[in-house]
């Protein structure tokens, strides 16, 4: 293909972009990037997007998501692989500005998060607890660099004690975040539920109305999210979208190239929330 056309459309330009990555990166790519193509519209020409629009995708992604920066990172990414192949003549990457993230949160904002209810499965329960574990064995250690560190009476220029004290504040934040989602939890009961509406847990058979695919989604929390296997958090556009529903219903996602429709064929729900306590 003509590098210098700057003419191609981003369906287009993902497609190229994919193929050029390694085999081992392309599976977690490409879902991040069909988002990027099918948000805008596959047809649209790279060339007429526009810095705004750029900066708009970014605030409209879940800050929540758990992958929410690795995603930025890959369009950024291929942004500056467009630019570089002259797809572009603006360097959109730029314009891809990440919101406050959960990794730069305050303390009292991610107390705040973290105190609120999350549905988790208890497959996602369990593994928060064993989480927390290892991470409250690693508080020894964190808290005794610390010390070996503060041994350098020299404090001006003590860049492990810095290093050492970042690592034991980020350790705790972790242990108060996880201890805090296990005391407001609500988990998802291993027994039938008495609706026929999707939520959390459930699996859940689309159809999109505009090219007839068969998609199949789980519906999971936030921590859960993983699209290589089919969960989608109940967060999400689609997820929101599709909570809350019964089969038979027809759900639209708002997307800057216009709405994209689905229909859901089939819920198939096994479990119900029920409080942890």
């Amino acid at each position: 293909m003509d590098n210098t056309d700057n003419r191609i459309k981003i369906a287009e330009a993902a497609a190229c972009f994919i193929e050029g990555i390694s085999t081992e990166e392309r599976d977690s790519y490409r879902h991040t990037i069909n988002h990027f193509a099918r948000w805008f519209g596959k047809y649209k020409i790279f060339s007429e997007l526009m810095p705004p629009e750029i900066a708009n995708y970014a605030e409209r992604l879940s800050v929540s998501d758990a992958e929410y920066n690795k995603k930025l990172e890959i369009i950024r990414v291929f942004l500056s692989y467009a630019k570089k192949e002259g797809f572009t003549k603006s360097n959109l990457s730029t314009h891809l500005k990440s919101k406050k993230s959960k990794s730069k949160a305050s303390n009292n904002g991610a107390k705040k998060d973290a105190s609120q209810k999350m549905t988790l499965t208890p497959e996602s329960y369990e593994k928060i607890k064993i989480e927390l574990e290892e991470l409250k064995k690693q508080r020894p250690q964190a808290i005794e660099e610390v010390s070996k560190a503060a041994a350098d009476k020299d404090f001006r220029e003590n860049a492990p004690l810095d290093a050492a004290r970042e690592r034991l504040s980020y350790l705790e934040g972790q242990i108060m975040d996880l201890q805090e989602i296990i005391k407001n939890a609500e988990i998802v009961d291993e027994c039938v539920k008495d609706t026929d509406r999707a939520g959390i847990g459930d699996y859940v058979l689309l159809t999109d109305l505009g090219n007839a695919e068969k998609l199949e989604y789980t519906l999971v929390s936030d921590r859960e999210y993983d699209p290589l296997k089919g969960k989608i958090s109940g967060s999400s556009p689609l997820g929101k979208a599709i909570m809350g529903k019964s089969a038979g219903d027809k759900i639209e996602v708002l997307v800057p190239a216009g709405k994209l429709c689905y229909k859901i064929e089939k819920i198939e729900h096994k479990n119900k929330v029920k409080s942890r306590k």
